[in-house]
């Protein structure tokens, strides 16, 4: 990261670039003219040091303008295909080329730099809070005396503020603001301040992560989000207590679940715009707060006391200490009910290490387990369910999860329930658009997806489900 960047990291965030690289090698008439223009710089450099004199800034911005032209001009004008349409396409430079690199890199700074200066600071929202006070508007007594402004005041402190606050003040955020409240033709004055605050903060925060995105395309790797959480660990109040040995399966923990839930296609990467789009980031900032609740911290994912006990988790579960999980070890995974049928799926469909998984797998199919209403965990689970790779499940793949559910049960003395019947409620609990095959979209659909696969992957998911109209019964009564 350069100095630049660095420089403006605390700011806020950015939008995508991208510098122009060489869209093919260049041509002999690009060399010859490459190689007049480098001597014509030598002899300038060198009739300037035998001199001894110096030039004007004005006066090397006129020799950069031509220089600039010379080398330019002949190919717009001897390719037709400028005139019409324009470069939209510009590659990546190479690795090895560092001199691109470091214009690329300088160019990202620069643009950063001057979208975070294009930002409301702490001192221009309160002079925005104070203008909003200060408009002749009406106070109403239904929303507790809150300041009501019409299309006419918003008007006049939008040309009051001043152009930067213009782009907050347009008539489709009144119109917006106006409908979510359901009035016509007036607002809240705090519905509009706590706007321009989000709005701002979304802006700041895309610079932040734009700092992160090495290439500049609008995609953070996994390598980028823990680098981007590694350096926001020491802002967290929350995680003051937390361990340095710990840091990194911390940070470890923490990016795999944006990548697992906004990489669906398991390339590696993560929009920027889906990261911002998401809570999962507004969970993670929300560990800024000193005294923030124990019951709070223990349903947020990203909070020292979930990382602690999903890692905890998985060194009770690594018997041998070696730092990976067997298929026997991962069996006494939960209520330790999770079938050998999906125990074996998981470690032929997952990556593994010698037959072993390690701690960054492993953190998938917890999430999976844990949120299995979610459309990104009931993918997960269906990859592992559909054994013939068919993108579908029938009677048959059911058939071949749930004789491992019956197998449990006769291992603990319970009388094993039909398949058929069992078939039956599946079929009828997620209505497929196939009556004889169950999509992954029919899943997702259907709202009772979750239902389904924890029927068929571990015998505690079946008991509560054969179980739930007492389970009801016991909740309500409690």
């Amino acid at each position: 990261m350069s100095d630049k960047e660095k420089e403006v990291k605390n700011k806020g965030s950015g939008t995508d670039i991208s510098a122009p690289g060489d869209a093919k090698p260049p041509n002999e008439q690009d060399t010859k003219l490459n190689n007049i223009l480098k001597n014509r710089l030598k002899k300038y450099i060198k009739k300037l040091d035998d001199t001894g004199t110096s030039i004007t800034k004005q006066e090397s911005e006129t020799i950069e303008v031509e220089t600039f032209k010379e080398l330019y001009q002949p190919k717009l004008d001897n390719d037709e295909s400028y005139k019409s349409i324009p470069k939209f396409y510009y590659k990546l430079p190479r690795n090895d080329d560092v001199l691109a690199q470091k214009l690329r890199e300088e160019t990202r700074a620069q643009f950063l730099q001057k979208k975070s200066k294009e930002l409301l600071d702490n001192a221009e929202l309160k002079h925005l809070w104070t203008l909003l006070e200060k408009t002749n508007g009406n106070y109403s007594s239904s929303n507790n005396d809150e300041l009501i402004i019409d299309y006419f005041q918003f008007k006049k402190i939008r040309e009051e503020a001043g152009p930067k606050y213009r782009p907050y003040f347009t008539a489709e955020v009144f119109g917006r603001l106006q409908a979510a409240e359901g009035s016509v033709g007036r607002i809240r004055a705090v519905s509009l301040f706590n706007y321009v605050m989000r709005r701002v903060w979304l802006q700041q925060t895309r610079i932040g992560l734009s700092l992160y995105d090495v290439t500049g395309q609008g995609y953070l790797t996994e390598q980028d989000l823990e680098s981007y959480i590694a350096e926001l660990v020491p802002s967290l109040a929350a995680l003051d207590g937390l361990d340095s040995s710990f840091t990194s399966f911390y940070v470890c923990t923490a990016a795999r679940k944006f990548l697992f839930f906004l990489d669906p296609l398991r390339i590696g990467r993560v929009r920027i715009s889906d990261v911002l789009s998401c809570s999962f980031l507004d969970d993670l900032l929300e560990l800024r707060e000193e005294d923030l609740p124990m019951e709070l911290q223990e349903q947020n994912w990203f909070s020292a006391a979930s990382a602690l006990r999903v890692y905890g988790q998985y060194l009770n579960l690594d018997r041998d200490h070696n730092g990976m999980l067997s298929i026997n070890e991962l069996a006494g995974y939960g209520s330790g009910t999770l079938t050998q049928a999906f125990l074996q799926r998981v470690f032929q469909q997952c990556l593994t290490y010698d037959g072993e998984m390690d701690y960054k797998t492993y953190l998938d199919l917890v999430l999976a387990l844990e949120n299995r209403k979610q459309p990104a965990a009931l993918a997960y689970l269906f990859r592992v369910l559909d054994i013939n790779s068919v993108g579908y499940l029938d009677a048959f793949t059911l058939n071949y999860f749930f004789k491992a559910i019956q197998k449990q049960m006769i291992a603990h003395g319970a009388e094993p329930v039909n398949f058929d019947d069992v078939k039956d409620e599946i079929f009828d609990m997620i209505r497929p658009k196939d009556p004889t095959k169950i999509t992954l979209q029919d899943l997702v659909r259907s709202g009772h997806g979750h239902t389904a696969v924890s029927i068929l992957l571990e015998l505690h998911g079946f008991w509560a489900y054969e179980n739930r109209e007492a389970l009801a019964a016991a909740d309500h009564n409690t």
